[in-house]
């Protein structure tokens, strides 16, 4: 049977957050998150969804607070994703944080790195606040970036590199910040192949 994608709003700190989702409910959760060019239905339109759903997740693509079809919350980003996955009742994802969310899912690495199965950094921003934080964090990671990087310098990604004690570095060829955009295939394959080498549960 084909996958079929879902939607609906998650109600955090009273505001609606629209989210969209594939997959059986009990697989391991894979969590999109989006630029400020971009929302959850970016996630949807380059087969991602869907691609992993196929292969054993379930995915979650969210519209962040003033994105796409969510309402505007001010503040509140540093607790953000916590209070997101517990309403939502979902335990231990892996987080794809790409350019802006990176204002959300980096203090969420630093407070709650227990919460989290594996997280995939795609160039996100305010890394460098973070770095003294970062030390030592064990969560698997995988650090994407595009060599045309022209917003967050690929010598960004040495920070995971240097002060995380499982981290692995990939540069897709051929594109820019929103790598996944132009190179979706490698982006598909190389965070396929992080996945795969993560446990199940």
């Amino acid at each position: 049977m084909p996958v079929k994608i879902s939607d609906r709003f998650v109600r955090i700190f009273n505001c609606n957050i629209y989210i969209q989702e594939a997959g059986e409910q009990n697989n391991p959760v894979l969590l999109f998150l989006h630029g400020a060019s971009f929302s959850s239905q970016t996630w949807r339109e380059l087969g991602s969804l869907v691609f992993f759903a196929e292969r054993g997740y379930r995915t979650i693509a969210i519209d962040l607070p003033g994105y796409g079809r969510s309402q505007r919350l001010f503040g509140r980003r540093d607790d953000f994703l916590e209070q997101f996955l517990e309403t939502a009742n979902i335990s231990h994802p892996v987080i794809v944080s790409p350019s802006m969310s990176g204002n959300y899912s980096l203090p969420f690495l630093v407070e709650r790195p227990d919460r989290l199965r594996g997280y995939v950094p795609v160039a996100p921003v305010g890394i460098s606040q973070f770095r003294k934080r970062l030390e030592g964090i064990e969560v698997p990671t995988l650090a994407i970036w595009g060599e045309g990087d022209r917003i967050v310098s690929v010598s960004q990604a040495e920070i995971f590199v240097d002060r995380m004690t499982n981290v692995r570095k990939v540069i897709l060829k051929n594109a820019g910040h929103a790598c996944y955009m132009k190179a979706t295939d490698a982006f598909h394959r190389e965070l396929l192949q992080f996945l795969e080498t993560l446990p199940r549960t």
